[in-house]
């Protein structure tokens, strides 16, 4: 449907120029979405997908595990789509404190951007509403350190800024004035605490997301703020147990799309072929994620049965591959801290997976050696290979 416009433009003055800054109309949109019995089976196809993405936390051994590993695959996508070369190996060797291949601003962003969704989630466990001070905790947390530290981190934005172009008179968008920020924010704010809105909790999450990236509230980290908001509103609305739906690579694999009808809504307020975008991506996400954790699963129990059938002693092999579950890039020193086996015991434990192809030594070093669990990495790092 389109309803013309989805906002007003307020003429600013930047650098000198006249620019109009578009301000957006406050949520839900008018006249309300129209659920026809497409749309309407759509979103039961991703309810329905959500729900099994839910419930996956019963079918994996230790759901945290997974939670982890997943976590910082959403962290390396969702840092992608802003330019950065880091892959999951070169975040979790930055963990491991040993140097990554790539420039360090990189995986610092990454390494950042982890952080960021693991204080909002603590945060909401504990309580605290989905708001914007949390919001801003979280922009915080994202822009610690590496590039846009010096973006103002954890406040919304005191300057124009705008997308595409090379001033705000060429840009392809230019957000709300700052000015008007803290208003338009604040009444995103409001769509977050109406339980009882007019919509179910994945609309509001598409309208939610759509509607933040129009403000731009910050300097910096829109989009990657932008889409953690979308798990943490499931979570929040008890949609979801655990962060899991993440659609960083939904949208990276659909990156034209994606932006061609974020546009479509400001200028014809087509939300629906949004909505459409965003709720085919959801069923598509999650399905893929519950396919991906089967297969964790079974390799876990495929690699554990290899092990037992090799003739070795399994006892010292099994408890460094139950390391690598939860790590799948470790130090033998590492495994020895979080097995509680002795460092010649878990070092011989390391050399018998090695020996069988369940893990590869990185470095060639004779010391301080790192090993991969690369079926692992591999299954995980589906579609997080650098732009």
């Amino acid at each position: 449907m389109e309803r013309g416009t989805t906002g007003r433009h307020e003429v600013t003055t930047v650098g000198g120029e006249e620019v109009r800054a578009f301000v957006p109309d406050p949520l839900p949109p008018q006249p309300p979405l129209e659920l026809s019995g497409a749309r309407q089976r759509l979103l039961e196809t991703a309810t329905l997908s959500l729900g099994r993405l839910d419930s996956i936390t019963h079918l994996l051994p230790d759901p945290q595990l997974f939670l982890y590993a997943y976590i910082r695959r959403e962290a390396v996508l969702s840092s992608q789509i802003e330019g950065t070369q880091s892959s999951l190996s070169d975040l979790l060797l930055f963990e491991l404190e040993e140097a990554p291949g790539v420039p360090f601003d990189d995986v610092v962003e990454v390494s950042n951007h982890v952080a960021a969704l693991e204080h909002g989630m603590a945060r909401l466990r504990g309580g605290f509403p989905l708001s914007n001070r949390l919001i801003r905790e979280m922009h915080e947390k994202l822009l610690a350190s590496g590039r846009g530290s010096e973006k103002q981190p954890g406040e919304f934005r005191r300057s124009q800024n705008w997308i595409g172009g090379t001033r705000p008179g060429n840009a392809h968008f230019v957000p709300p004035p700052p000015a008007l920020v803290e208003d338009t924010m604040s009444a995103l704010e409001r769509l977050f605490h109406e339980a009882e809105g007019p919509y179910p909790v994945l609309l509001t999450a598409a309208l939610a997301h759509v509607q933040f990236e129009t403000i731009h509230p910050f300097l910096d980290g829109n989009g990657r703020i932008g889409r953690l908001i979308i798990p943490l509103l499931l979570h929040n609305a008890g949609v979801l147990q655990q962060p899991l739906l993440y659609l960083s690579l939904y949208f990276k694999q659909h990156r034209d799309e994606y932006y061609r009808l974020l546009d479509r809504v400001r200028t014809s307020g087509d939300w629906e072929a949004w909505v459409d975008f965003f709720l085919e991506g959801v069923a598509t996400t999650a399905t893929s994620a519950v396919e991906t954790a089967q297969r964790l699963v079974a390799l876990f129990k495929e690699d554990a049965a290899r092990i037992q059938a090799s003739g070795r002693t399994a006892t010292a092999m099994l408890r460094v591959l139950q390391a690598l579950h939860e790590r799948p890039l470790l130090t033998v020193n590492e495994v020895s801290r979080r097995t509680g086996l002795s460092f010649p015991t878990a070092a011989k434990g390391m050399t018998g997976l090695a020996d069988l192809g369940l893990a590869r030594e990185l470095t060639g070093n004779r010391r301080n050696r790192v090993f991969a669990y690369d079926r692992y990495l591999a299954i995980l790092g589906e579609g997080t290979e650098p732009l």
